[in-house]
């Protein structure tokens, strides 16, 4: 039984799949597949996003975020509050973590005081803005790899890298767009990705200037604020005696 719930796991982590997409895969009994990941969405361990697909839940997530939270997802709070206040809209900060990317910072209700997106909420590291944002500037190899049963292109990332962020639907949420923008760490490194979310009434179209010159210059703001790993000393040469 474990491995064949580790068997549907791996399906649902390349991306979003119905019931019937699971059972062409991984080649299990339909009834199989229906008890065993009813039984993981359940546990938290599978969800389903608005159009019923299943895909990683919200335990996975969390263990994937488990780790001692650093100098970015601290300072991103008041980045993330600040950018809320501006734009009306939910702000948060991804990072990839294999086959997924969490919400590791999020905006919260001002009345409320929850956040706009759980931490921990993981999304299919295959398909949506974010993920393409937080792949687009890796190396070829980690490009090769990444863009395997994805569902874009190595043409779409290179349009991505020429304008510097990423715009369409929510893979998970219905009627949502987002808006996605690289922050880099102190050796230019995209390490994390500054996303804005809301309805689609309002993000469908392509951002305005304005929206997107927030958004870039909130993610431009934290990646000031991340250590710079200390130059190496010159040696000073000492002329011969």
């Amino acid at each position: 039984m474990l491995d064949k719930a580790s068997v549907i796991l791996s399906v649902v982590e390349q991306r979003p799949a119905s019931l019937a997409q699971v059972v062409a895969i991984s080649g299990l009994p339909r009834p199989t597949v229906y008890r065993i990941a009813t039984a993981l969405e359940r546990l938290e361990l599978l969800s389903r996003d608005a159009h019923g697909r299943f895909l990683p839940g919200a335990r996975i997530g969390h263990a994937a975020a488990g780790q001692p939270r650093d100098r970015l997802e601290h300072l991103a709070e008041g980045v993330l509050a600040d950018l809320h206040a501006r734009t009306g809209l939910n702000a948060r900060v991804h990072r990839r973590r294999d086959a997924v990317h969490i919400c590791v910072a999020s905006s919260a209700d001002p009345v409320t005081g929850q956040d706009a997106v759980p931490l921990g909420t993981a999304r299919p590291a295959k398909s949506g803005p974010v993920a393409q944002v937080l792949l687009a500037w890796e190396d070829p190899d980690e490009l090769y790899a990444g863009l395997r049963g994805a569902r874009f292109n190595a043409a779409q990332l290179a349009l991505i890298r020429q304008r510097g962020w990423a715009h369409g639907p929510d893979v998970m949420v219905l009627d949502e767009y987002v808006l996605a923008v690289p922050v880099r760490d102190g050796e230019g490194r995209v390490s994390a990705a500054l996303v804005l979310s809301g309805p689609r009434a309002r993000m469908a179209k392509l951002p305005e200037r304005g929206l997107r010159n927030a958004v870039i210059d909130a993610a431009a703001g934290l990646t000031e604020t991340l250590p710079r790993r200390s130059a190496r000393p010159r040696l000073r040469s000492v002329p011969p005696r």
